[in-house]
């Protein structure tokens, strides 16, 4: 399945809490969505893999994804090496997606800066056509380049590049958040673990203020921010005026 945007995320959650809002407005606008998340999360304070792997099939119904894979690297320990990138680059070569969405290059939580760079990395020698990868049956797969790579902003502020309009799906996103109980707070979990960093009320209300100040800088509510090393050209001002619809 060929997809016009694709998330990758070393945890299950990066996406909701990074990008969600992009992924539901590009699907209202017709676009095809999907998500590989690079490991189960297993590390995680609260939770387990099981309970992981059904909150990321609650988030990507609520997110209306075309696909959803997770690459079952190991969270903590994966490298940005050759094996890695491998296998990453049979995913972005199975879903030939124009435009990845990745974590931050740098991060509070080192996965995800680490995180960052092996997709940029996949995502450049995923092009080359002299790096042969075969898909799950056996096939030689197609070399391909994603046009842009933009790094949806995480814990660390970083002054975005541009911002993008999620006001019209804001409380979904919100929803494909809390889809994760046993990582943020709610009060449908009974496990009895210990509270954690993201696990109080705080941490998603400074996640909602963080999207409200992204939206206050262009008039809008709320926008979720991207850094990108890849110069953003047009051709036309029209680019810049927003239509009535």
């Amino acid at each position: 399945m060929k997809l016009d945007l694709l998330a990758i995320a070393v945890h299950p959650d990066d996406v909701e809490l990074g990008c969600a809002g992009v992924l539901m407005m590009e699907k209202q606008h017709g676009k095809k969505t999907g998500v590989v998340d690079l490991t189960y999360g297993e590390l995680g304070t609260r939770g387990s893999v099981e309970i992981r792997k059904r909150e990321a099939a609650k988030a990507a119904e609520i997110m209306e994804l075309d696909a959803r894979e997770n690459l079952g690297m190991a969270d903590g320990f994966f490298k940005n090496d050759e094996a890695h990138q491998r296998r990453l680059i049979q995913a972005i070569r199975k879903y030939q997606p124009e435009i990845v969405l990745a974590n931050a290059l740098d991060d509070r939580h080192p996965d995800h800066g680490r995180a960052g760079h092996l997709i940029k990395d996949a995502c450049f020698l995923s092009g080359l056509r002299k790096i042969e990868t075969r898909d799950d049956l056996g096939n030689l797969q197609t070399h391909w380049r994603p046009k842009y790579i933009f790094h949806y902003i995480q814990d660390r502020y970083y002054s975005p590049d541009f911002v993008y309009d999620i006001t019209p799906v804001f409380e979904k996103k919100i929803e494909s958040i809390k889809a994760y109980s046993s990582q943020f707070y709610s009060e449908l979990y009974t496990g009895d673990e210990p509270q954690t960093y993201i696990s109080s009320p705080e941490f998603l209300n400074a996640v909602i203020g963080r999207h409200a100040m992204f939206g206050k800088m262009i008039g809008v509510l709320y926008a979720e921010g991207f850094n990108t090393e890849k110069m953003i050209g047009i051709n036309n001002f029209e680019a810049f005026i927003q239509k009535d619809t």
